[in-house]
């Protein structure tokens, strides 16, 4: 072979191989560290970049997109002396490449060093029950140190957060009991609440009912008691407009007595003083009428009916009694005593009456001439 041509073709793969080491095409989102003889040079941006071959060579290669670094849960003390396990989740970006690639080795291990170390100190100085409750607290604590700390490494922690706080299992027994207790405690101030929300209901509405049934009874006498006086006031009307005659008036009377010692609901009767006067009034009555009659012997039961009913104080069947005087015996025998007094003192009128309006038996051994 021609040694021009040889020598060509060599030339020719030099030329590419200088070219294809001279161009270098970053992505984005992506940050090159370059170094020419060992010290770095610059970092490459994204898109098209010209380096020169080989005194320049590319040593790191970031990703300056935010990212996400879990921890493995580390036991840290509380204040209390116990022992909890807490991982946590870490969201950082890289800001310079060239701090992030010569100020630290490893910036991971260095941040997870960092954040084991800050953590212990901030919940060494809370309790348990502060450290269960007080993670944003704790968040912000611990990102103004890592963001403090590695801002000189070209990085920039976003956000720190707790994943978890595991405490012991003895720990997490007696929480459950605490949580236990707290819950049923709950339940029975809230099934109190109830029944006494109930009982309030229940005496309200009761107080209601009775409030109701007091007005209902109260309207209803109102109106039985107008519509009596209303029914005296009628009968009163009428005994005036017809003028009725006083015998009339004291014979109801006396047959309204009775009807007053029949109900079973009298425990204590009065017999009124003008008992007297209605069966003497009665009895005058009827009396008036005899005299107009032609005179005639009376019979010797009639004439004893008679002396006794004009007479009150030689009976027994109607004793003479003083006005609001009460006869102070049983309940039933002085409804008893009463209704006989009544209707003794009602048949000896009406035999009276019979009497006088009977024609006169002429007596023995008068002729009728006579």
């Amino acid at each position: 072979m021609d040694p021009v041509v040889i020598l060509t073709l060599v030339a020719a793969i030099v030329v590419v191989f200088l070219v294809a080491s001279s161009v270098r095409i970053v992505p984005q989102a992506r940050r090159y560290n370059v170094e020419r003889f060992g010290r770095y040079r610059r970092t490459l941006q994204p898109g098209l970049n010209l380096v020169v071959p080989v005194a320049d060579r590319i040593n790191t290669k970031l990703d300056v997109r935010e990212q996400v670094y879990s921890s493995d849960p580390r036991p840290v003390i509380t204040e209390d002396n116990l022992v909890v396990n807490i991982d946590t989740v870490l969201y950082y970006q890289i800001t310079d490449p060239r701090a992030a690639a010569y100020e630290v080795a490893d910036y991971l291990q260095a941040i997870d060093q960092l954040t084991v170390t800050t953590l212990r100190n901030v919940i060494g100085s809370m309790d348990l029950e502060e450290t269960l409750t007080s993670r944003e607290e704790i968040n912000s604590r611990l990102r103004a140190v890592l963001d403090d700390a590695t801002g000189k490494w070209g990085i920039r922690v976003n956000r720190v957060e707790i994943k978890a706080i595991d405490p012991p299992h003895t720990i997490k027994e007696a929480m459950e009991k605490q949580m236990r207790a707290e819950r049923d405690k709950r339940a029975a101030i809230l099934h109190a609440e109830g029944e006494r929300q109930a009982k309030i209901l229940t005496a309200e509405g009761t107080k209601q009912k009775d409030i109701l049934e007091a007005q209902g009874t109260q309207q209803a006498m109102i109106l039985r008691a107008d519509g009596e006086a209303k029914a005296v006031e009628l009968v009163f009307q009428a005994v005036h407009r017809n003028n009725a005659d006083p015998k009339v008036l004291a014979y109801k009377y006396l047959e309204t007595l009775p009807h007053l010692a029949s109900s079973d609901n009298n425990t204590f009767w009065v017999i009124p003083g003008e008992l007297t006067e209605a069966v003497r009034t009665v009895t005058s009555a009827f009396g008036d009428q005899s005299t107009a009659a032609p005179p005639q012997p009376a019979r010797p039961e009639e004439a004893a009916a008679t002396s006794d009913a004009d007479d009150p104080s030689r009976g027994s069947r109607v004793p003479q009694l003083g006005a609001g005087s009460a006869v102070s015996l049983d309940a039933a025998a002085a409804a008893d005593e009463a209704e006989k007094q009544a209707a003794a003192a009602v048949s000896d009128a009406k035999a009276e009456a019979a009497a006088a309006m009977s024609p006169q038996v002429p007596r023995r051994g008068q002729s009728s001439d006579d």
